[in-house]
């Protein structure tokens, strides 16, 4: 889970929402609200107008073509504002995540391409597998976490239908008070380093602890990609659940920061697709002035503090 809000959201309300809703009551969603959220007002984001948006298959999602052979599959109806990648080489595709699973992501890819699609999971918290029971192949990072992940829950599913966090009306077939991350089957287990060949197009591996033990970043070495999943997006980045590791991500952060001089984009998991690589080493200026104590946090109570540094907000937990 996590978001994240957008650089004129308000980051504190968003965070309260994720914070108050271990609290809701299961099926809660705001689609039967007349009042609309506020983050929901402030879309759609500016940058979008300067994607070119293709067709798609279920309302829910709003695709758009970021690169060449690369779809953004965007979720703008929930506060999370997750997105999942249909990567195409000459012979396959990867799914580089499946969304929350409210929509029907399949739906939309298969119209997209003709390929055999296999899903790659940027890490297992459920707004990015919500959907991996519709596919056959399957790659996974060999960790315990992502085996409990694959289980399933309905706990954190839930969660996402919180008040205020759903822009207007779920899809009408979707059954909110039955809503979970359906269990699924890796594949294939996967490692730091390893690659994926679609045919003219190889997709490594780098693992990057932290937000989630199974956390990782996808690389186009060749077309100059770096797909960063939820180690950077364009917003408050989460970093308080009990499976984040703070030292870890440190060190994540400074191996993909080494990479910024070899990328041309960077394709973010939540609110905006495509982003700067020069940001990374500025992510990781501000990481190491909040590890190294020189930042001031903001507290938000319930033991979740906020630290906003030159220019990046992260959510955390109190530190004891």
């Amino acid at each position: 889970m996590g978001t994240r809000r957008a650089t004129n959201f308000s980051y504190i309300a968003i965070a309260l929402i994720a914070i108050t809703t271990a609290a809701t009551p299961v099926g809660a969603q705001s689609s039967n609200s007349n009042v609309t959220p506020d983050w929901c007002k402030q879309l759609p984001r500016p940058r979008y107008k300067d994607l070119e948006r293709v067709q798609s298959a279920d309302p829910w999602f709003e695709v758009y073509k970021v690169a060449p052979g690369v779809f953004a599959i965007y979720e703008p109806h929930q506060f999370e504002e997750a997105i999942s990648f249909l990567i195409l080489g000459d012979k396959r595709a990867v799914l580089f995540d499946t969304g929350l699973g409210i929509g029907d992501i399949k739906r939309v890819v298969t119209p997209l391409t003709s390929l055999p699609i296999a899903v790659l999971n940027s890490h297992t918290h459920n707004d990015h597998v919500g959907d991996n029971w519709e596919f056959d192949e399957i790659y996974g990072m060999d960790t315990d976490f992502t085996r409990a992940n694959a289980k399933g829950s309905s706990a954190d599913a839930q969660a996402e239908l919180a008040p205020g966090s759903v822009c207007g009306a779920l899809p009408a077939e979707f059954d909110a008070k039955s809503y979970a991350t359906r269990p699924f089957q890796i594949t294939h287990w996967i490692h730091d380093g390893d690659t994926v060949d679609l045919g003219g197009r190889v997709l490594q591996i780098v693992s990057t602890p932290g937000h989630t033990p199974d956390a990782i970043c996808l690389l186009d070495r060749k077309n100059g990609l770096l797909f960063t999943g939820d180690s950077f997006y364009a917003g408050t980045i989460w970093l308080y659940r009990p499976e984040t590791d703070l030292d870890a991500y440190v060190r994540s952060v400074e191996r993909i920061a080494a990479l910024a001089p070899q990328l041309h984009l960077l394709l973010p998991s939540h609110n905006v697709p495509v982003d700067n690589p020069s940001q990374l080493p500025k992510l990781l200026v501000a990481i190491r002035k909040i590890r190294a104590e020189t930042a001031q946090p903001f507290s938000l109570g319930n033991g979740k503090v906020t630290y906003s540094v030159d220019g990046f907000v992260f959510l955390m937990a109190v530190r004891r």
